[in-house]
C-alpha cells in the first residue's frame, strides 16, 4: 500500500507542475502592441509623378519622433501632426531621385510598449 501512495504523490506532483507551466507568467509583463499604419494616400499600386506627396495615419501608441519613412531605401522628409483622436497624420513627398519605377514607401516606428512596428505600401512612380 505504501508503494501506491508514493506513486500517487509522484503523479500529482507531475500533473501540477505541468499546470504551472501554462499560467505561471508574471502579470506585469505586457504583450507587444505594435503601432499600426492606415489611410495610405495615394492608394496601393497607384501611379504617381516624381516628387508627389503622400500621407498616412499612425496609431495612438506610436511615438511620433520615432516615425521614419524611406522610399526605395532613401530617407523621405516627413511632417507629423497630432489629430484630435490621438492618432498622428504623417505627410511627406517622394524623393526626386525616384523615377520610372515601383517604389515601396516603408514605415517604421516605436511604440509605447517598447515594440517596433513596420508597414508601408507600393506605388508606381511615372517619369
Amino acid at each position: 500500500m505504501k508503494q501506491y501512495n508514493c506513486l500517487w504523490i509522484f503523479a500529482l506532483m507531475f500533473v501540477t507542475s505541468a499546470c504551472w507551466a501554462y499560467g505561471g507568467g508574471s502579470s506585469s509583463s505586457k504583450a507587444c502592441d505594435k503601432p499600426k499604419f492606415t489611410d495610405f494616400v495615394p492608394a496601393e499600386n497607384a501611379e504617381v509623378a516624381t516628387g508627389s506627396a503622400f500621407s498616412f495615419t499612425a496609431s495612438k501608441n506610436a511615438y511620433p519622433n520615432t516615425i521614419k519613412v524611406t522610399v526605395k531605401d532613401q530617407p523621405a522628409t516627413i511632417k507629423v501632426n497630432p489629430k484630435n483622436d490621438g492618432t498622428f497624420e504623417v505627410s511627406g513627398s517622394l524623393p526626386a531621385s525616384v523615377k520610372s519605377a515601383y517604389a515601396r514607401i516603408a514605415i517604421t516606428a516605436d511604440a509605447q510598449s517598447n515594440c517596433k512596428g513596420a508597414g508601408g505600401w507600393l506605388v508606381k512612380v511615372a517619369e
